[in-house]
């Protein structure tokens, strides 16, 4: 089975720019969400894919990846609205490996994580020093909490806007 065994992060500071070696712009949408089991549409780098991933246990998790025509994935994507996110990746060579850094434009405006893939749940990470605190599994830096943590936050400007905040 195709494993996914990655740590996540926040950055502290932009001193990995300099070091990126490339970028490419993302587009993902979230088609259904259940008991841990994603299933989501991305566009990246010319290609269109449909991925599967499961619950995470510990690190890893599986992750099964499709390339589907483009044409499919728009379709696809006309069924995630309010569910769709953008992000900019930079590839960041480290001491342990690549490290992609996501940067979210849209309603995750501001949000930046750094993950890494290891080959195992036990192998060592050396930290960079731009790499701040871990967020590995911690479920309000899953993609759909952040967005509803977002919504919600939204929501209450346009109340208090409104003088509704109180109601």
């Amino acid at each position: 089975m195709p494993l996914e065994i990655e740590r996540k992060f926040l950055v502290r500071s932009d001193a990995w720019r300099d070091q990126a070696t490339h970028s490419e712009r993302l587009r993902d949408g979230l088609i259904a969400r259940q008991d841990g089991l994603k299933v989501r549409v991305r566009c990246y780098g010319g290609r269109t894919t449909l991925c599967v991933k499961s619950g995470r246990r510990g690190l890893s998790r599986e992750e099964f990846e499709y390339d589907i025509p483009a044409d499919h994935a728009d379709a696809i994507f006309a069924h995630c609205e309010g569910r769709i996110l953008e992000k900019t990746r930079h590839y960041v060579p480290g001491d342990s490996g690549v490290w992609e850094v996501d940067v979210y434009h849209g309603a995750l405006e501001g949000v930046v994580i750094a993950e890494i893939e290891i080959p195992t749940e036990t192998t060592i990470v050396t930290i960079p020093d731009w790499v701040g605190e871990e967020v590995t599994g911690d479920p309000r830096y899953s993609k759909s909490n952040m967005l509803t943590a977002r919504s919600r936050a939204a929501k209450v400007r346009e109340l208090r806007r409104a003088g509704l905040a109180s109601l």
